[in-house]
């Protein structure tokens, strides 16, 4: 493992000395320095990248163990049990990188949205998909020494993964909003390393994988199945998602012409794929392993679909519009969120046991347990935050002078003009919005557009009023003719802010599992002499 480990730190290494060298002089050197690109002039950009990085070099150790268990021949539950702190550690830090760059591009690119489906974002959302199914199927193999076979090929593919996510955000073979640092020479160098580690782990796959030993079988509804039917829809997404942004590189390099893939192929092949996913997540760790009762999950399960139900017809009876889909997607958010608040109440026995004993039980839970009902929790957060900011927002685009007012729902919104600010590098022409609901003041909104010294570069800055139950969202655009009115966009984005709250409870929800005992110690002693494993390393 650690020789493989070090493999990968040389191949980066020599990337920096030979294209990248922070010590070549630069000859003349700039006398008010380079600038940095003005929508990168943003605190969350301090955190962004690097939790990125730290996701993608954490899948890395996924790797090495893999292509070390590969090359011994033998894979045991201690195995798993290293792998997986590593990839939680790892899934946890892409989970947040992503949530932090999606904040991000919501406020400082000023063009209303959340998620692009662009490249870049597509190049980091791959390794979580993988990670994602990796972090379950790395539990089938600890707890029932079943899908050896499989959770070594998707450690092998999910670090590869990040790798040419890293080649196409920094080749520039892609277009993207994102890219901010392209450079061939590199591109070429990065592709070198994924064409290296990729080849030789899957062709190490391909010669040693069969010698592994398959562990026992279990029935069709179980929790085996279930953690199954979890990584093949997982895997599923994460191939359309890769066709999708590599179709049309591969057309280009076929034909010459060049076309983008955005959104409409990604929602239309995407959600067919999550909502059975969603659907079954909830009774998954109501299943016992080996051989599960279905019907006694479903009865375990059915106040919290009973209260998904009423949620959506409560939706229903306040917007009195949108597509049957996103109440149906929202029926299945709110399902999950029940689902794991049931799934805890269960294990505690919350009703059948007195409330100090419930309260006992829930103290000596795993933590692993408690950290993955969060984790799902916090995804049903986020996909409700979702489906009602995709289905339910509200758009308007017009002109406006000064002393003008519009409304936008529920909202009143007054154009007072504007004023010129001058920055610490930059002028700045800021717009004053006054928000009233009623007759109330709310608050005032200064959405602007300013323009960069070093290097001259305009960018949008959105005006927001935050709140839990939607964002208002304004963008001021150019002056008219007359000089006096601008063209404005209001955006009513409802709950979109529950996207990165349930982001944060699925972080939340990893670090607790993090601290279980028994993902920071190795199999149990006679698990390891009954494998013939080696020792487990030190705590």
């Amino acid at each position: 493992t650690l020789a493989v480990q070090s493999s990968i730190a040389v191949a980066f290494l020599l990337f920096i000395l030979i294209t990248s060298n922070p010590f070549e002089r630069i000859d003349p050197a700039p006398s008010d320095g380079r600038g940095l690109n003005p929508i990168l002039q943003d605190p969350a950009l301090a955190l962004h990248p690097p939790f990125l990085y730290m996701g993608y070099v954490g899948f890395s150790m996924a790797f090495s163990f893999a292509v070390a268990a590969l090359i011994e021949g033998r894979t045991t539950a201690a195995w798993a049990r290293w792998v997986r702190p590593w990839t939680l550690l790892a899934w946890m830090c892409l989970t947040l990188g992503i949530a932090m760059g999606s904040w991000w591009a919501y406020y400082e690119l000023g063009w209303g949205g959340w998620w692009f489906w662009d490249p870049v974002e597509n190049a980091s959302f791959m390794p979580w998909l993988a990670g994602t199914a990796l972090l379950h199927s790395a539990i089938v193999m600890e707890k029932r020494d079943s899908l050896k076979v499989w959770t070594i090929l998707l450690a092998i593919l999910t670090f590869s993964l990040s790798l040419m996510g890293t080649f196409l955000v920094r080749s520039g073979v892609l277009s993207s909003v994102h890219a901010f640092a392209v450079d061939p020479e590199r591109g070429v160098f990065i592709l070198m390393i994924l064409a290296f580690f990729t080849g030789g782990g899957l062709a190490l796959y391909a010669m040693r994988a069969s010698e592994l030993r398959q562990g026992g079988v279990f029935g069709p509804v179980s929790r085996e199945s279930g953690l199954v039917l979890n990584n093949i829809l997982l895997t599923t997404a994460c191939v359309t998602v890769l066709i999708g942004t590599l179709y049309p590189l591969a057309l280009e390099a076929v034909t010459g012409e060049k076309i983008s893939v955005g959104a409409p192929y990604f929602n239309m092949t995407f959600i067919p794929l999550m909502l059975p996913l969603l659907i079954a997540l909830p009774f998954g760790p109501l299943l016992a392993w080996k051989r599960g009762d279905l019907v006694a999950a479903g009865q375990t399960l059915r106040i919290a679909a009973i209260l998904a139900l009423v949620v959506a017809l409560v939706a229903l009876s306040i917007y009195q519009r949108g597509p049957w889909l996103a109440y149906l997607s929202l029926v299945v958010a709110v399902f999950v969120m029940t689902g794991a608040v049931a799934e805890v109440a269960k294990r505690v026995k919350l009703g059948a046991a007195p409330l100090e004993e419930s309260l006992r039980r829930l103290w000596n839970l795993p933590r692993a347990a408690i950290g993955g009902a969060l984790a799902h929790f916090g995804l049903g957060v986020m996909t409700l935050g979702i489906v009602m900011t995709s289905a339910f927002q509200h758009e308007r685009i017009l002109v406006m002078k000064p002393g003008e007012t519009t409304t936008i729902a529920g909202y009143a919104v007054t154009f007072k003009g504007t004023a010129p600010v001058k920055g610490p590098n930059y002028v700045e022409q800021k717009g004053v919005f006054e928000v009233r609901s009623g007759e109330t003041l709310l608050t005032t909104i200064y959405p602007s557009k300013r323009l960069y010294d070093s290097p001259p570069q305009p960018t949008t800055e959105a005006g927001i009023l935050p709140a839990l139950t939607g964002d208002l969202y304004a963008v001021l655009g150019d002056a008219q003719s007359d000089g006096t009115a601008f063209s404005v966009r209001l955006y009513f984005h409802p709950f979109v802010r529950w996207i990165w709250f349930g982001a944060v409870i699925m972080f939340i929800g990893g670090a607790v599992s993090l601290s279980d005992r028994r993902l920071r110690v190795g199999a149990p002693a006679g698990t390891r002499a009954k494998a013939g494993a080696m020792p487990a390393p030190a705590e």
